[in-house]
């Protein structure tokens, strides 16, 4: 072996060079790296065929690890089964147990099989930067085809990690030398006396799936009131979104959710689906595979949803783009329309494509009579017709064709195929990134059938922290409608059709990491406001948003004409009983004030680190990434500020911050008042008022660290300096604070972190391992001079 010392592989621009001396000199522990190794060169070619990887720069060096298989122990301990971990980087299991003991990891438990159909988008994102896509694949045990699935239709996952993969070499286990066993022995330390254990109830991760999913005895059925012809739809608090119909154990609707929706008034959930996985196409050999099975799990969903008069509705986003190789077969040149990346759109000027979507619905609304409806989205981030995102000059057969004439032709033809086999089924036009010019044409265009859709508060003027802007969507701290949705609900009433508003009623990208945000004053006033505009339904949330709270009774009680002030005292005292429901009351209104200071922004909520908050990592040195989609927020300040000066950004995080601390001072007081059969409710609710403070405030911290940070690198002057690293100290001192209390509150509620499309943001060995990212920074900065 000693001849063979260095192997060499190319990869696009990179090469890759493995010293296979330096592994280890044990045959046993060579012959397995050498595995790794030979497995990773086996997998790549066809993992480089179909995979992404974007610019592929070079992947962070998390350096409060002694090594990136440290990090890569500490990230899936107990997530992902350690023979299968050791297996990934060609070692025994002992030595993975024996890294993790020695960083003072908890014990070793049973990984329970929801983790692997439940948590795969977490554990991709903790493994981003430390695997190849080829251990990765191993990680997940998924095939490369159905790891680009994941990556292109589980809601915008590609978008969400930033479009790239970053280059990481194969990791191979080595033995740790010295240096690594003293960083070991202090992190250990740090976990003994950071984290203590803690005597009271813990929640394990996805718990909440038992409590929200208990069956429903027949004689408590309680079926929702009102007709389909008024929806009043969402989506699943826990739903797999990628393909949920693939798994009839992944039950997206369980019989105990279902009823705690109709209880709320509910009569709709919607499934995001992929057409060509429902139904075969004489045309398009590849498509249909499977569909069987997702029809038939898709008719016992809708008949079991019937019984809580709950209808099923698809979410359409079609045609989907397909890989440039799907259009080399002959007859099928003529099919693709614009390309964006390595997809081209199937091109719907075309009567072929056309004649596929209808036949398709057709096929899928003849299979699973009942179904509710759909509803479409033709101008997504998902490339689909060749408007979708504006370039159809760029396509042959669009060009010269208007915007409003293709967006047009696709919602008529979607009608066709789904009222072809069920004239009743509810259509409904979104109108989610139509331009404004084209809107008032196509609404003029639509089959009298069909609802038209807007976001509530799209456009909405707005000015925070002396900046003026306007809202696009997903905002409850701007309280809609706004004149883009009235304008198109005018259109639309005008010429017959009906209309729905897209509001927010528990959370939105503002924060996602709680299931509801207590802000019950502004839900109030946005349920009241489209009361008066007479619509004829609401989708109440998209993929996050679809926890059965307080404040889907507030927008069903209130929208329903009810008396705002009467409705939130009543369930104040509820919550509370007649001690606590006064401080209650002040705490949502505080609650309601403070987010409206909230620095509004498109680049904001997708942005800045909302969702992983205090989870978020901090590094002394610029990463030189850019911040992705809610994913990874790094330290980009520039893109988390949106329109607002980076002083202004923190100012506003800060009032948001103290205003909401208010309000939780006065929920605690709500909570001492609160009657002794409500306390734990009570104090449930108040630990998401505290999970909500904390990020903000690490929004706040983290933004202030790296606007110091960077003022620290300029700074020459010694005076100054000494200053900077004053604030930085305190500023990562509150951070390792803030890391600390969210781990206790998420270890007691499995709902803290988690949403739908995304999983859980952070666990807490996340949280565990920012307070050691803190440790790290703060012996950094001690020993710089």
């Amino acid at each position: 072996m000693n001849d063979c010392r260095y192997f060499t592989r190319t990869r696009g621009a990179q090469a890759t060079l493995i010293d296979f001396g330096a592994i280890d000199g044990k045959t046993g522990h060579m012959r397995a790296s050498l595995l790794v190794l030979l497995t990773w060169f086996a997998l790549s070619a066809t993992a480089q065929e179909v995979l992404p990887t974007g610019s592929a720069p070079r992947a962070l060096e998390f350096d409060h690890f002694p090594s990136r298989f440290h990090a890569f122990v500490w990230r899936n301990w107990n997530l992902v089964e350690t023979a299968r971990l050791a297996r990934v980087v060609g070692t025994a299991a002992e030595n993975v147990r024996s890294v993790a003991a020695s960083m003072g990891l908890p014990p070793e438990r049973p990984v329970p099989p929801a983790f692997r159909s439940r948590l795969y988008l977490s554990i991709i994102r903790r493994n981003w930067h430390l695997l190849p896509y080829e251990q990765l694949m191993e990680l997940l045990g998924v095939t490369p085809g159905q790891l680009a699935q994941t990556l292109r239709e589980d809601d915008f996952l590609w978008i969400k990690l930033g479009s790239l993969k970053p280059r990481c070499e194969p990791l191979v286990y080595a033995p740790p030398d010295e240096r690594a066993m003293a960083r070991c022995e202090q992190i250990a330390k740090l976990v003994r006396t950071s984290f203590a254990a803690d005597e009271r109830a813990v929640e394990e991760p996805l718990a909440f799936l038992t409590s929200l999913g208990r069956s429903i005895p027949d004689d408590q059925f309680r079926p929702a009131r009102g007709d389909w012809s008024h929806p009043r739809f969402l989506y699943s608090y826990f739903a797999v979104f990628g393909d949920p119909l693939a798994d009839p154990s992944l039950d997206p609707y369980p019989d105990g959710l279902l009823q705690r929706y109709a209880d709320l008034g509910i009569n709709g959930v919607w499934l995001h689906v992929v057409l060509r996985d429902l139904a075969p196409s004489k045309e398009f050999a590849e498509f249909g595979q499977g569909h069987e099975q997702r029809l038939a799990n898709l008719a016992r969903l809708v008949e079991r949803a019937k019984r809580f008069n709950i209808g099923i509705y698809l979410y359409i986003n079609e045609p989907r783009a397909m890989p440039a190789a799907f259009f080399k077969p002959a007859g099928r040149q003529e099919l693709a329309g614009v390309r964006e990346g390595d997809h081209v759109a199937l091109c719907t000027s075309n009567p072929a494509v056309r004649k596929w979507l209808e036949d398709s619905l057709a096929y899928v609304f003849e299979r699973v009579p009942g179904l509710a409806g759909v509803f479409t989205i033709t101008a997504s981030e998902n490339l689909t017709n060749c408007a979708s995102h504006g370039r159809q000059g760029d396509c042959p057969q669009c060009k010269g064709r208007k915007s409003a004439d293709i967006l047009t032709e696709v919602n008529q033809t979607i009608e066709r195929g789904v009222h072809r086999a069920s004239p009743d089924a509810n259509i409904i036009a979104w109108d989610w990134g139509w331009p404004d010019a084209a809107a008032p044409d196509v609404i003029a265009a639509l089959p009298e059938s069909m609802f038209l859709m807007s976001v509530s508060e799209w456009s909405l003027p707005i000015e925070r922290g002396g900046i003026r802007s306007s809202v696009g969507e997903y905002s409850i701290s701007a309280v809609g409608p706004g004149p883009r949705a009235t304008r198109h609900w005018a259109l639309a009433k005008a010429r017959g059709l009906r209309t729905l508003a897209k509001v927010a009623a528990n959370n939105t990208w503002e924060l996602s990491a709680v299931p509801y945000l207590p802000v019950y004053d502004l839900i109030a006033r946005h349920a009241a406001g489209l009361a008066k505009r007479d619509v004829d339904g609401l989708m109440l949330s998209w993929s996050l948003g679809g926890y059965p709270s307080a404040n889907l009774e507030v927008f069903k009680r209130v929208s329903g004409k009810e008396e705002p002030e009467r409705v939130l005292e009543e369930i104040a005292r509820r919550k509370f009983g007649e001690g606590g429901a006064a401080h209650a009351r002040a705490a949502w209104r505080l609650f309601g004030a403070a987010f409206e200071q909230f620095p509004y922004g498109g680049g904001v909520v997708y942005n800045a680190p909302l969702q992983v908050g205090p989870a978020n990592l901090m590094f002394l040195a610029p990463t030189g990434y850019h911040a992705s989609m809610v994913g990874f927020p790094y330290d980009d300040l520039n893109a988390w500020r949106g329109p607002y000066p980076a002083g202004v950004f923190v100012g506003q995080m800060r009032k948001l911050a103290a205003g909401w601390a208010d309000g939780v001072a006065e929920l605690e007081r709500a909570v001492v008042a609160a009657l002794p059969e409500k306390a734990e409710a009570a104090r449930r609710e108040l630990n998401i008022a505290r999970v909500a403070l904390l990020h903000f405030a690490s929004v706040a911290n983290q933004a202030e660290f790296v606007q110091t940070r960077d003022s620290l690198r300029a700074s020459q002057d010694p005076a100054d300096r000494e200053r900077l690293k004053a604030k930085l100290i305190e500023l990562v001192r509150a951070e390792s604070v803030n890391a600390r209390e969210l781990f206790l509150l998420q270890r007691r509620d499995s709902r803290i972190g988690f949403e739908a499309s995304n999983h859980y943001y952070y666990l807490p060995q996340d949280l565990m391992e920012k307070v050691v990212n803190c440790d790290h920074l703060l012996r950094q900065l001690a020993t710089d001079n």
